[in-house]
């Protein structure tokens, strides 16, 4: 090939290689950045946090985000505090409870409460627990805080990942995900905590079937807007908040889906359904429960149904865990799992 017409392959090929030069200068740049940002969070998180061991974690720091508050700025309730359930007045009949029967003792939190709060440190039928609620993710779940022959009690760090509340535990002060119950930073990274079978349903339900169960109330009925929703309007909002992660295909991030491990399906299909049996669990679906993130005052929340998850064991149905979340957050979590749509 001549000189005249190789000299402007050779041109071409300079300004790739120079272009690629470039990217890859921006690329690291951000890279840098990013490991800059996150080291100089962790700094800060020090003085706060001169417990923790920074040293062990299991994530990347630059996904943890802050959610505004501080340290237990979401205070745990520690010595919750309950009513039988012919006493209470106050509640709608199709507000949302998470309700929790161990050893033939039964409670329902109600979310009016746990959304200003999160953690409740409880001991039922003999067994310490904490209840869990993530307002940005819709995600109740129940936890034995018995680990090794130990018992933790939870608080809120004020730190979010996938929008998910990190919660930490007050003996070895190591940071925890809510949604997984696994340990993410610190000590007891790795380590993952045993998720309880509970429901998450109306109040006229649990009090039906536990007409002599009890009913968590505030400790003081002024410390917070009990009953009100201070997150008005956000599952109806078409992106979740303080989320950068991956989005789900084929529904909306903000749809619910009923996920048990690393399965779920989502709400409009068991709601079309009514009933999904998948192997030996069985999923169903009935109407009259408030969305607690809808309207600003919870009990005039659109009705999102009730759930049960149960597995079939020799002919008998028995509860599982299971968590009614949004479709990003199964996605975030567990982005290879089985998302069933349809």
């Amino acid at each position: 090939m001549s000189d005249s017409h190789s000299l402007p392959l050779r041109n071409r090929a300079a300004r790739l290689a120079s272009a690629v030069f470039l990217l890859s200068i921006i690329l690291l740049n951000g890279v840098a950045h990013l490991s800059t940002a996150a080291a100089q969070s962790v700094d800060r998180w020090r003085s706060e946090w001169p417990n923790t061991d920074f040293a062990i974690h299991s994530i990347e720091y630059r996904e943890i985000l802050s959610g505004g508050p501080p340290k237990d700025g979401i205070p745990s309730i520690d010595n919750p505090k309950f009513v039988p359930v012919a006493a209470v007045g106050n509640l709608a009949p199709t507000e949302p409870v998470v309700g929790l029967v161990i050893a033939g003792e039964a409670r329902a939190y109600p979310l009016r409460i746990l959304t200003w709060h999160e953690i409740v440190n409880d001991v039922i039928g003999g067994k310490p627990v904490t209840v869990t609620y993530c307002p940005l993710c819709n995600s109740a779940i129940v936890f034995d805080r018995t680990l090794e022959g130990e018992v933790l009690e939870f608080g809120t760090t004020g730190k979010l990942r996938n929008s998910d509340l990190v919660m930490y535990d007050r003996t070895t002060e190591s940071w925890w995900q809510q949604f997984l119950g696994e340990a993410i930073v610190g000590e007891m990274t790795g380590k993952k905590l045993t998720m309880l079978p509970s429901r998450l349903e109306s109040w006229e339900r649990f009090a039906a079937r536990h007409p002599e169960g009890s009913v968590l109330v505030p400790n003081n009925e002024n410390l917070r807007s009990y009953g009100q929703n201070p997150y008005d309007g956000y599952d109806s909002s078409t992106v979740p908040f303080l989320y950068r992660g991956e989005m789900p295909d084929g529904i909306e991030p903000m749809a619910r889906v009923v996920a048990v491990g690393k399965k779920a399906w989502s709400m409009k299909l068991l709601r079309e359904s009514g009933k999904i049996e998948s192997d030996d669990l069985v999923l169903t679906w009935e109407a009259g429960q408030n969305s607690a993130l809808d309207t600003r005052v919870i009990a005039k929340g659109r009705d999102v149904g009730n759930v049960i998850v149960q597995r079939r064991e020799n002919d008998v149905l028995r509860d599982v865990p299971y968590d009614v979340t949004f479709a990003f957050v199964f996605h975030a979590f567990h982005p290879d799992g089985d998302l069933r749509i349809e």
